[in-house]
């Protein structure tokens, strides 16, 4: 295309930093598919892969910025319009949160194999639809043709754009530009370091220099190699290779307000200061070239508006990234608004709007109201994400946050019904009656408590969780669903699955589930109509619905095209209740609640369930809710649990990982294995009771879905995602784990240790970055924030490093689509989260199945409340199994991985053989 060619130019131009006059031009050729000596042939895939000439025409004469600035007074626009290609990242939504704050209009998101040529040069030229491109992280090189995708293209043709590159996209403009790609002196993941720079628009408000306050945090394994950058490459900014952990002292903490509101006085944009900026000087004796011992941290171009960062701004604990994003807007307003006449520039973009970029009914259904009438693509990225993997998967009816509920009623194997809630409250019932396990025990644990459920909240120290909940196989709404993905391999998953539904009454229906069962069970909660007065004054958020758990393995309704290993239990599991039991363990007292259609009159279950605890008195039982003195774990070994793998393989495997992220494969690869034991005709309920005694959880639960053999025994201390009533999203991932001490100042020793480890406190940096990613692809713009971040939480036998993430759920999204957005929890995967979930299918020897899935509640008035299942006994067809791993960061050490594996098994372990 004309708009798209290449053409030899002459021409002044005084917008390029640092340049005055006539720019020299290069008649050099980049080297197609030059690497550096010490680098090995790139492989996706277990395939070679070879940048194709054409796309690297290498550099063209001259520039083609052209025109001389205007006179007219600067003027900001209204909005920037931002092209983000994502590298299949899970940290590009975190860009996207702050580029739609900054830019005043939310970023338009496309992967990077998403588009043709042709597709982006017509909305880039022929639709103006954009004012700069952003390219985000992602895993793998530059070099390689499928992690880089058109990004290599874009940087060579689009050479009047505004460009910003971070850490893979700032790789991909060196290599595009001539510059070797090599491993870095070590891989630097969820670490901080100080960055200086030379003062380049870039930077402007941006302190610079040792203890300048200017810290940012780096995710990756190459770097641009500096000793032979190309002259039309500008160093920027560097730092030394030291680097710092997040905190790095009890002394010494990094104040994250302070940080991101640090600025120095802004300097000449036209010049390079060589300098300090509030801090001490690295020398640097010229702006084209660095000395030995400093690491690139960003570049631009010499006669193009392009610039890159090896850092991510984007990132919670970097410092002034959200300045480094204005200005790139500043420099995108200056670069056009010096281009041509402001007037009609800006009758341009009005007319050259992104709507014409909708897919089919998206433009229609998914609007931001922030631009009055103008519509954008944001809110339709996710259906054009599932459209792209519907074609995948051969099924071109798939799409993402069941859009056909704009157009019409969705079909729901309960039929569309009013639903009525009723409930009663006991004051200070709780501990009259003996506390949570006794009123389970009485209501719910006849016949081995067979078809029930209870989401234990057994920890509720410092606020951690409030409420319980239980119940039964009771009233004429209860049902239980239950789905299997459909046989699959690695190379053709068709998608979807079969789903069970079995009433109270006994009768059954199958069916297969073409869309998979998140869109079955989203289509099931927005059927039901309700009333709000019914439970606004109730002070929890779970008022009837379902109650069950999402395995590991529904990661193929979230992304991820197959599964390698086939679970041997159900893939999802749920009960609806319909009467159940809720425990404020604040305020000790007790509701009891029904849920029917609106035209029952009577409810009898509430008159007995009351009857029922009226008459419990807790003189009358054991008192089985106290704690039991705390007693020594054992290795689940010694309780006779079998691994899957030996500890030679395990650590063998750990290296693997570690190999995978020396080449910038992932950030962090969170393995695991499988425990098991056989148990026989075990009591299941005991076992939790005992399990819940020895080792309480905030987030702990119990499930019998007696029909499949299985019960659920989860003691565990991590939330995945809350969706309250206020449309509030929260996130609490742990990572980081040390063992208690034996004494009071052994174990406050061990806490400090995990508080102020860098390998622990970047391990939980890099969860915290991908959870702020999983809420920002559902939340409004500029509401996701991390209240608190790397606190350490003790628990009866570990103390482990907690972070908290939330966000205001977008309206027109719904609460399956929010669970869409983030499952598995990225503190099990890693990150980024689908090449890490690759690479640890290929490693694991089984499917996870219930483990690192998670459990809890979807209320039939769209909230929900779900755990990471970790700390877990699953009991199948006489089979006790344990899950359990760690995340492999750069700084791991393979053998203190296992041993930290292990760890996390001997509070079940020890639960199990004390208990048999």
């Amino acid at each position: 295309m004309a708009l798209c060619s290449s053409t030899s130019l002459e021409l002044k131009n005084p917008f390029i930093e640092g340049t005055k006059g006539k720019i020299a031009t290069s008649k050099s050729f980049l080297r197609v598919g030059y690497v550096a000596k010490n680098e090995k042939s790139c492989c996706c895939n277990g395939r070679k892969v070879a940048v194709s000439s054409h796309l690297m025409p290498g550099h063209l004469e001259g520039s083609f910025m052209g025109k001389k600035r205007l006179e007219e007074p600067s003027q900001k626009m209204d909005f920037v319009r931002t092209l983000l290609i994502d590298n299949y990242d899970s940290y590009t939504y975190n860009i996207y949160q702050e580029l739609s704050v900054v830019n005043g209009v939310p970023p338009v998101v496309i992967r990077n194999d998403e588009w043709t040529w042709e597709d982006a040069c017509h909305y880039l030229y022929e639709k103006r639809a954009f004012d700069n491109i952003v390219i985000s992280p992602g895993p793998g090189s530059p070099t390689c043709a499928a992690d880089i995708g058109i990004c290599l293209r874009l940087l060579l043709e689009c050479r009047d754009i505004p460009i910003l590159g971070v850490c893979l996209g700032h790789q991909a403009l060196g290599y595009v530009n001539g510059a070797r790609i090599v491993h870095a002196s070590e891989p630097v993941h969820g670490r901080l370091s100080e960055i200086e720079h030379n003062g380049s628009r870039l930077f402007d408000n941006i302190p610079s220099g040792r203890k300048s306050g200017f810290k940012v945090v780096r995710y990756h394994s190459l770097i641009i190699d500096s000793e032979a950058l190309p002259k039309e490459l500008i160093p920027t900014a560097w730092t030394s290779s030291s680097t710092h952990s997040f905190l790095e002292s009890p002394n010494s903490g990094l104040n994250l307000d302070a940080c991101k509101n640090q600025i120095r006085p802004s300097t000449s944009s036209d010049t390079f200061s060589t300098g300090s900026h509030n801090g001490a000087s690295w020398s640097f004796s010229h702006p084209g070239r660095m000395q030995g011992g400093k690491v690139l941290m960003g570049i631009m171009h010499s006669t193009r508006p392009h610039y890159g960062l090896q850092f991510h701004p984007e990132s919670i604990a970097t410092c002034h990234g959200r300045q480094i994003f204005e200005n790139f807007r500043e420099i995108t307003e200056d670069y056009w608004q010096r281009l041509r006449p402001r007037s009609t520039f800006i009758n341009e973009r009005n007319v050259h709007y992104t709507a014409c970029m909708q897919v089919h009914v998206a433009s229609q259904l998914f609007r931001v109201p922030r631009i009055g009438s103008l519509v954008h693509k944001e809110d339709a990225q996710p259906f054009k994400e599932a459209f792209r993997r519907s074609q995948l998967l051969g099924n071109a009816n798939v799409n993402c946050l069941s859009i056909s509920r704009a157009l019409k009623f969705p079909e729901s194997s309960i039929n569309v019904r009013h639903l009525k809630l009723k409930w009663r409250k006991f004051d200070k019932l709780a501990a009259r009656v003996g506390g949570a396990r006794n009123i389970f025990n009485e209501l719910f644990g006849a016949c081995k408590a067979e078809n029930t459920f209870w989401l234990d909240s057994s920890s509720v120290e410092k606020k951690r969780a409030r409420f319980s909940f239980m119940g039964g196989k009771d009233g004429p709404l209860w049902r239980q669903m239950t789905f299997r993905l459909s046989d699959q391999s690695d190379m053709d998953f068709k998608g979807g699955g079969y789903l069970s539904i079995k009433d109270t009454q006994g009768s059954s229906e199958s069916m297969f589930l073409e869309k998979g069962f998140l869109d079955f069970l989203n289509q099931e909660l927005l059927s039901f109509t309700y009333d709000e007065e019914d439970f606004e004054e109730l002070p929890f958020d779970f008022h009837g619905g379902y109650i069950g758990y999402l395995g590991y393995s529904l990661k193929v309704e979230c992304g991820m095209l197959s599964n390698r290993h086939k679970s041997t239990t159900p893939d999802a599991c749920f009960f609806f209740a319909d009467n159940f039991v809720v425990i404020d363990h604040l305020n000790d007292n007790v509701y009891i609640l029904s849920l029917h259609e609106e035209s029952t009159t009577s409810i009898p279950w509430l008159d007995d369930t009351e009857n029922k605890l009226l008459c419990l008195e807790a003189s009358a039982t054991r008192k089985l809710g106290e704690q039991a003195s705390p007693t020594a774990t054992v290795s689940p070994y010694k309780a006779g649990f079998l691994g899957e793998k030996s500890r030679e393989q395990y650590i063998k495997d750990v290296s693997k990982c570690l190999e995978y992220i020396k080449d910038g494969e992932s950030y962090e690869l969170c393995l695991t294995s499988q425990m098991r034991k056989t148990v026989g005709d075990i009591d299941s309920l005991g076992l939790y009771l005992h399990l819940r005694e020895k080792n309480p959880a905030p987030y702990a639960a119990w499930l019998n879905f007696s029909n499949e053999d299985l019960c659920i025994c989860c003691s565990s201390p991590e939330r995945f995602l809350r969706l309250d009533r206020n449309g509030i999203l929260e996130a609490k991932p742990i990572k980081g784990t040390i063992a208690r001490g034996v004494t009071l100042e052994e174990d406050e020793e061990l806490k400090l240790k995990l508080q102020y480890s860098e390998k622990d406190q970047a391990e939980n940096l890099m969860i915290v970055d991908l959870l702020r990613n999983d809420l920002g692809r559902v939340c409004e713009p500029g509401s996701v924030h991390v209240p608190h971040l790397m606190e350490v939480e003790s628990y009866a036998t570990v103390h482990t490093m907690v972070s908290t993430i939330r966000g205001k759920k977008r309206s027109n999204v719904s609460a399956v689509d929010c669970v869409r957005a983030a499952f598995p929890g990225g503190s099990m995967t890693g990150a980024p989260k689908l090449r890490s979930m690759e690479l640890l299918d290929s490693l694991e020897n089984s499917s996870r199945g219930i483990y690192s899935g998670s459990i809890g509640f979807f209320s039939y008035n769209q909230t929900f409340d779900l755990n990471i299942v970790i700390r877990t006994i699953v009991i199948h067809d006489g089979e006790a199994s344990i899950g359990a791993g760690g995340a492999i960061v750069a700084l791991s050490n393979p053998e203190d991985e296992y041993d930290e594996m292990l760890l996390k098994t001997r509070a079940p372990a020890s639960a199990v053989i004390e208990f048999q």
